[in-house]
């Protein structure tokens, strides 16, 4: 009894945490007091149950005991509700004492989700697999698909590498498992696996579910090494048409400014480095004032949906345009969607799906130099004196000086770099009840994309241009891609306690792509360039087409057993086979189990405080081919031009073929635990994993005189270990203001275990010292930057002081500028120590207020744009941070001084604290009253404003700490060097239904 009574205070005090109790007097005609008890299923008092009168805002709560009381007419009608519980209306009739018990409501835990090639009740998952809503992103603008994700799913890291409109964001799913396979996970949009959502509209999405483990991604084999994304798209409901518009339009601006040098401090860095100059021309200009605008963006989708008994549609158009801070980064897509769900007759259905877009992306070169045509670096790096447009020659932008080739960012910018992509996808399913519960699904789904890339650069403004009399490039490719797959499936269950799930099948698929490329230069003088036609050029520098295509074909079963749902058991197996390969077959096996001891006997007395707990455990293997070319089980063969004597063609070996490829294989041990507290008020899930990959694609660089390029090799392991976890509680919920709250977090820990034949590898060359930044080595982690430690500046010299590591004493500048290259060590890592996310929800009457927080924590930055910006090694601009620089002995300073490029070696001068943590998005709804919309033809009125990036809080000195360059291999990480920096936006939108 004292056990029981300790329960019910424990029960009562934490009520009173999370709930602010309210009470009201009813004084009404014929109103009479009413008194009960509200008890749950166990015969045991529910604390705080809300007791409402129907059609009112007056009511009350329980006590500790469960006793409630109050006034209530004659004729009213209660309403009981509690968290978790199925909620109750009662009328009175006169009575004075009314006594309820509130059933469990098992809809959370009855919550289905999308597995590959079929759905599971969330409560019997053995795997873990993350489940995210559109309500998640209903009430804010999500520009791309991958966006909804980020911070929403523990193990998942989303991170968006530029600010450009358009760009691609980049997705990790516990650690990058490949070096050249490829890293991203494989989605699967309403059955249709793809690597590109970008045609994808965020308004389209109903929910998203993230395979993480190998024992969920196993089934589909060689594809799901990376994890697979789920994603399932609107369908219609029975009843009346509904038609829901949502738009929203707004503007964004840079977060953060750097500061540079004018013109007068930019002349005193030039005496000190040496460089002569033209002290007349003082004209000041602020390149970053000039290039950085006002970003706008606009999305507007409208949508129809409904269907009888037996047929049901969903049917969508949307049209999103962003124009970027700097021009003419722009980006816009088109799409429209219909989704159909027919029951032809009572053992057959019919379901379609189909999509089409058109994306258009104007781009603007970042990650890069000002000698590469990087606009970031160019706004940094150009002379403040230096005009816009030549005073000469107006029709020309105006030369650099001191190198003719840093041209000035409005130059850098005036070039047509247009991407346009064409794309259709759909799918048909069939579904044939042959007997109960046994199905038979043959479906076939199609993705043909066309691809038209265009480059022009004019051949009078800039003076790249004019060293060819314009340039011109255009590549064409065709995508096709079709897949037929033969799905058997059997669901039985057994005096309601066995339930068991049976799924085989054999599926088909083929991939084309043909490639047409021409470059060429020489415009026709006199013609406008503006028509951005080639043939108007006069000479071709390349031309060229290629066809390349596989196919493969695969086997696959699934086995699910439960029993009571308290012991679960799944098992899967895909065989993959490939036309890629010579040994073209491999297994993929997983198995999974699940324990609810919630249910066990033993836990009964728990059961008022934690109402689910349940064990996860689960081992699998998965592929990743991503890396293999289609021919690379062949020897290649180049073609060249005879130039010398021109005899035509000639035929030499080009790239080594390797008939012993594999691919590369991800096993992964998962151990999970899922728990439920206070009626589902507060979940948790916890995810323990080790992943090891095996069979590394690693190349093998010999010199170019050898005159051959090896072949890929199977020669390398590496391995990612990590802990994640997953918090969501609803703070309160029977109060005017209602408050929910979700924390993911993320520990992954990554090393390379073996390299075979090249231990060790640089990669990732900053040009500008001409060094590798980045150490591809035995036991380091992907992103580990490589370089001298900095120990300061030399009060004598001015001279940075690099660390002597081997002991020889040249560990510094010496006289005559020579280095040791064997002082270089490990300076910093790319990977973080966690992630998270971490969500709030404020509901008061029609307002909501939602805050979005994400963010990374230990992991580090080498922020390369420093070289040219603090390096003063030539004629760049700098920033302010030089004015800070060594000039006299005896000098105490951070900044080294002038003109000696040994300074801005690769080193821990440039290595930054990349921790962050972000606002991502504050958003602040109204929702109309139902009776006022209705008033004006609608059933739903939501209107809203978002701020995103609304404030930053780091250590580090670039534009943005979000960032994720990478060049020919998934090691290069976290450097920055002139990325496009994100925006801060100001967005106003609503959505209506009617």
């Amino acid at each position: 009894m004292r056990n029981m009574q300790c329960k019910r205070y424990f029960r009562f005090w934490l009520c009173l945490c999370l709930i602010t109790t309210f009470s009201f007097s009813v004084t009404a005609q014929n109103a009479h007091t009413v008194k009960g008890v509200v008890l749950d299923e166990s015969n045991l008092p529910i604390i705080g149950a809300n007791i409402l009168i129907k059609n009112s805002s007056i009511g009350t709560i329980t006590d500790i005991d469960g006793n409630y009381s109050i006034q209530v007419p004659q004729n009213g009608t209660l309403v009981y509700s509690y968290l978790g519980m199925e909620t109750q209306e009662v009328s009175v009739k006169n009575r004075s004492k009314i006594d309820i018990v509130l059933k469990e409501d098992n809809k959370l835990l009855d919550e289905v989700v999308v597995i590959g090639y079929g759905t599971q009740r969330k409560k019997d998952l053995t795997t873990s697999v993350a489940s995210v809503s559109s309500d998640e992103w209903e009430a804010r603008p999500i520009i791309s698909t991958q966006q909804a994700l980020q911070g929403k799913a523990a193990g998942v890291q989303v991170v968006q590498p530029s600010g450009k409109p358009g760009v691609g964001i980049s997705i990790r799913v516990r650690g990058a498992t490949s070096l050249n396979a490829g890293n991203e996970p494989l989605y699967v949009v309403d059955g249709i696996p793809t690597n590109d959502i970008n045609n994808l509209s965020a308004n389209d999405i109903a929910s998203m579910q993230v395979l993480k483990d190998a024992s969920s991604a196993a089934i589909y084999g060689t594809r799901g090494a990376n994890g697979v994304v789920m994603i399932t798209t609107k369908s219609g409901e029975e009843g009346r048409a509904r038609v829901d518009v949502n738009m929203y339009a707004g503007f964004s601006n840079v977060t953060r400014q750097i500061k540079t040098l004018n013109t007068r401090d930019y002349f005193e860095l030039l005496d000190d480095i040496g460089i002569s100059y033209d002290p007349t021309k003082k004209d000041y200009i602020n390149w970053a004032k000039e290039m950085y605008g006002t970003g706008v963006q606009q999305n507007y989708q409208v949508s129809v949906s409904g269907g009888t008994a037996k047929t049901k549609y969903y049917i969508s158009s949307a049209y999103q345009d962003e124009n970027g801070i700097i021009k003419p980064a722009s980006y816009d897509r088109f799409s429209l969607r219909t989704n159909l769900n027919t029951e032809v007759s009572s053992w057959l259905k019919l379901n379609t799906n189909l999509n089409f877009s058109r994306n258009t992306r104007m781009d603007a070169t970042d990650n890069a130099n000002s000698g590469r045509g990087g606009i970031i670096m160019s706004i940094i790096n150009t002379p403040p004196n230096l005009p816009i447009w030549d005073p000469e020659k107006p029709s020309q932008y105006a030369t650099n000086p001191y190198q003719s080739s840093w041209e000035n960012p409005y130059a850098q910018a005036d070039t047509y770099d247009r991407n346009r992509t064409y794309r259709f996808s759909g799918r048909m399913e069939l579904d044939f009840t042959i007997l109960k519960g046994l199905h038979f699904k043959p479906n076939l789904s199609v993705d043909y994309s066309n691809n038209t890339w265009d480059k022009f650069i004019d051949p009078i403004k800039t003076g790249y241009g004019r060293q060819a009399n314009g340039r011109g490039e255009q590549a064409k490719d065709d995508y096709l891609t079709w897949t037929n797959e033969n799905i058997l499936s059997y669901n039985t269950s057994f005096n309601d306690e066995h339930n068991l799930q049976l799924l085989g099948g054999i599926t088909f698929s083929r991939y084309r792509h043909d490639n047409n490329y021409i470059s060429v230069e020489d415009f026709v003088k006199g013609v406008d360039i503006s028509r951005k036609t080639l043939n108007l050029a006069n000479k071709i520098n390349d031309a060229k087409t290629s066809r390349n295509g596989n196919s493969s074909m695969s086997y696959l079963a699934r086995v699910q057993y439960d029993y009571l749902s308290r012991y679960l058991l799944s098992m899967n197996m895909r065989v993959d086979g490939s036309s890629k390969l010579y040994h073209k077959w491999k297994a993929f096996p997983s198995i999974s189990a699940g324990w609810r001891f919630s249910d066990e006997a033993f836990f009964k007395n728990l059961k008022h405080v934690v109402d689910d707990a349940k064990l996860r455990f689960g081992w699998g293997l998965n592929g990743n081919e991503g890396g293999i070319g289609d021919y690379d089980l062949y020897d290649h063969y180049w073609v060249s031009k005879q130039k010398e004597t021109g005899n035509g063609p000639s035929v030499g070996r080009g790239k080594l073929g390797n008939r012993d490829l594999k691919w590369e294989t991800t096993s992964q041990y998962n151990a999970g635990l899922d728990l439920s507290f206070f009626n589902s008020r507060l979940t948790a899930e916890f995810d323990w994993y080790y992943k090891k990959t095996t069979n590394l694609l690693l190349d093998i660089k010999l010199p170019e005189s050898a005159g051959v390029q090896l072949p890929l090799r199977n020669d390398g392991i590496m391995e990612n270990k990590g802990f994640e976890f997953a918090i969501n509680g609803q703070i309160l919920v029977n109060t005017p203001v209602k408050w929910d709250a979700s924390l993911n977090m993320s520990f992954n820990r990554n090393k390379i275990k073996e390299l075979g034949l090249t231990p060790q590898f640089t990669a990732a060359n900053i040009e500008s010292n001409g060094e590798d930044v980045i150490m591809v080595r035995k036991g380091l982690a992907l992103g580990t930057f490589y370089g001298y430690i900095a120990e300061g500046v030399n009060p004598e010299t001015g001279n940075i002081m690099y660390k002597d590591l081997n002991g020889n004493g040249i560990g510094g500048v010496s006289e005559d500028g020579q280095m040791d290259p064997n002082d270089k060590t490990v300076i910093g890592n790319a990977q973080p120590d966690f992630t998270f996310g971490f969500t709030h929800n404020l509901s008061w009457k029609n307002f909501t207020l939602n805050a979005f927080f994400q963010g990374s924590y230990g992991n580090d930055i080498f922020n390369a744009s420093r070289i040219d910006s603090e390096g003063m090694f030539d004629s760049k601009n700098q920033t302010e941070a030089v004015l800070n620089r060594w000039k006299r002995p005896g000098m105490i300073t951070d900044v080294p001084r002038a003109g000696v490029l040994t300074n801005s070696l690769n080193s821990t001068r440039f290595v930054e604290d990349g921790s962050y943590i972000r606002l991502k998005s504050l958003t602040l709804s109204y929702q109309f009253e139902d009776k006022l919309v209705r008033r004006i033809g609608l059933s739903k009125l939501n209107v809203y404003g978002t701020i995103t990036n609304l404030f930053t809080l780091t250590k580090y000195r670039g534009y943005d700490p979000e960032l994720s360059w990478t060049g020919g291999n998934a090691a290069q990480l976290g450097i920055d060097y002139g990325t496009y920096p994100q925006t801060r936006s100001f967005i106003f939108g609503l959505n209506l239904s009617f």
